[in-house]
């Protein structure tokens, strides 16, 4: 039984991240670590001997073919993890990356693009919509021998080597905790939803998880309109024009996706931008500065960078027929004064 990447990383007493790190010569490893970890894994026999002071090439495969396939428009968020993936793979020179994008909200188009996909690659990361042309596809790729993970929305009962992301329905009762923080277990007052397009699972569970912790603990508060924006900044402000008109008394706003700035600007034009309490999902450049001047009051991320470097990661072992322990990217809270660097 041949050695594992997981066997390596007991036997040096490190992380499995770090031995990732040393075979594929990234930096961030002490040159002693570097040298336990390229001695063991040689000693182990998972990678050949290196007379010329090259680190070595894992064994078990050369280079890796991946594919992504994310959704197109002006979705910050998208744009990031897509910087991300390209920024990464320039690092991998065992992976050959390829990224597409299709219409977002077109589940046929998806599941044409993946399909198109059988005999060219052997791994393939997706921003998938849960309709079942696209599961199909999805099933289709696994019977032909191609790993997939599903990223930020997950799709179940197809064969996925993992998920990666955070847990949005986790996520969707954050935000209803903080915003009944923010009135105060007694103020009434009526609520708002966005969304991007509950087509995907994530964006469901947000709000599925929003919509019970309010029922559980903020009977106070009342859910008048749930309006999906196609993740389009411009139908986000009209949509958000037209409710701020029918609710003069609207208190909140909790946006599950994309199309803050849009909202932000209906908000400021009708001077409520400091009156309704606002809170949305990733932290891009346009909610940093939504955060700063105090339009949005808080923002639930998740890590594209960790999201990145994890399906990469997952999808080039996966291949290689080795182990990985995925590590999740974390559900944070940001505030203005916690702005992370992006």
């Amino acid at each position: 039984m041949r050695s594992t990447l997981t066997d390596v990383a007991r036997e040096a007493g490190v992380s499995a991240a770090t031995v990732d790190r040393v075979l594929n010569n990234r930096p961030g490893v002490r040159a002693r670590t570097r040298e336990i970890v390229l001695e063991m894994a040689q000693r182990l026999g998972y990678i050949a001997e290196s007379p010329n002071g090259v680190p070595p090439r894992a064994l078990h495969g050369d280079v890796i073919r991946l594919d992504f396939a994310l959704p197109a428009g002006t979705n910050s968020f998208i744009k990031m993890l897509h910087r991300h993936i390209e920024a990464q793979a320039l690092a991998r020179p065992d992976l050959d990356v390829h990224i597409a994008t299709t219409e977002g909200f077109n589940p046929d188009r998806l599941a044409r693009l993946l399909q198109d996909l059988r005999g060219q690659t052997q791994g393939v990361g997706v921003i998938a919509l849960d309709h079942p042309t696209v599961r199909e596809a999805i099933r289709s790729l696994s019977a032909n021998d191609i790993k997939v993970v599903t990223i930020a929305s997950d799709i179940l009962h197809v064969p996925r080597v993992a998920y990666i992301g955070i847990d949005n329905r986790a996520a969707g009762r954050l935000a209803g905790y903080l915003l009944n923080r923010f009135m105060g277990p007694e103020r009434p007052g009526k609520v708002a939803l966005f969304a991007g397009s509950l087509a995907y699972r994530g964006h469901e569970e947000r709000e599925m998880g929003f919509r019970h912790i309010l029922t559980e603990e903020s009977p106070n508060l009342e859910i008048v309109e749930m309006r999906e924006m196609l993740d389009d900044r411009e139908k986000a402000y009209s949509e958000a024009s037209a409710l701020l008109e029918r609710h003069p008394d609207l208190a909140a706003i909790y946006n599950v996706g994309a199309g803050n700035t849009g909202i932000a600007r209906a908000l400021k034009e009708r001077g409520r931008a400091k009156e309704i309490i606002f809170l949305g999902h990733e932290v891009t450049d346009g909610t940093k500065e939504l955060l700063l001047d105090g339009t949005l009051d808080a923002v639930i991320d998740q890590n594209p960078r960790v999201e990145a470097r994890e399906a990469l990661n997952i999808l080039s072992h996966s291949v290689r027929g080795l182990s990985y322990e995925l590590h999740q990217p974390r559900l944070q809270v940001i505030f203005r004064e916690s702005i992370p660097e992006i």
